[in-house]
């Protein structure tokens, strides 16, 4: 298992990607049913019971280019306008769980969003693509993974840095393991700390020797650039 660490950029001003993130699109909700037209769905028949309604059941296949692991056949995959309009009525509705949030009264959806937990919302950013998202990260002057985000490793969970760390009085880095299991989130003042302690873990390692160097040192540069943008940007940060 490895550990990753985060700044909490939807704290800063100048994340590029903020907007974007705490625009909330979508909740995944248990009864989707009582949300009305806001409740997406999908319209679905199964394939056997599409095919029975055929006399022709190879054409059917080979007119909508139906593939061989299909088992279920959406509205939208049924290309041919004929086929179409003899199955739309025996095809039902399939909730998919998710509310389209904008179909909502602003006051309900207020208070579906925050009713939901971070991992049931799909927000603007999650409908970007990777490459979308790797443009506006490039961006960024918060992107301190060397332009690739603002999120990045940590080391494997058995990494002898905290430890190293401990010995030298280095606490927030040693912190790191029970952080991530507390699931803590760092302060601007705990990045402070931590810029303090680069140099210190730096002078640790070498005393160590070239293995530390070279196990660690990445991992070392990749806090400091995690502290500096905290502590800049007034931030939290996290391990997990």
């Amino acid at each position: 298992m490895s550990i990753s660490m985060a700044i909490c950029e939807t704290e800063c001003g100048n994340a590029l990607c903020r907007r974007q993130k705490e625009n909330v699109l979508k909740v995944l909700v248990r009864d989707p049913g009582n949300y009305g037209d806001a409740a997406e769905f999908d319209v679905i028949i199964a394939l056997n019971d599409a095919l029975r309604m055929f006399g022709d059941a190879d054409g059917f296949v080979k007119r909508n280019k139906i593939g061989k692991d299909v088992c279920t056949l959406h509205y939208d995959m049924i290309r041919d306008d004929n086929d179409r309009s003899v199955l739309e009525k025996a095809m039902t509705r399939n909730f998919t769980g998710w509310v389209d949030v904008s179909k909502m009264n602003g006051a309900d959806a207020k208070a579906l969003i925050s009713m939901s937990s971070p991992e049931d919302r799909q927000t603007e950013w999650d409908m970007l693509s990777f490459d979308e998202m790797g443009e506006v990260c490039k961006k960024c002057r918060l992107s301190w993974d060397k332009g690739r985000g603002c999120l990045g490793s940590f080391g494997p969970d058995n990494s002898a840095l905290p430890e190293i760390a401990s010995r030298h009085g280095c606490k927030i880095t040693a912190s790191v393991p029970a952080g991530v299991s507390a699931g803590r989130v760092y302060t601007k003042d705990d990045a402070v700390i931590l810029c303090g302690e680069i140099a210190v873990l730096r002078n640790a390692l070498a005393a160590e020797g070239k293995q530390a160097v070279h196990r660690y040192g990445g991992a070392v540069d990749r806090l400091e650039a995690v502290a500096k943008i905290s502590a800049e940007e007034g931030c939290g940060f996290r391990f997990f």
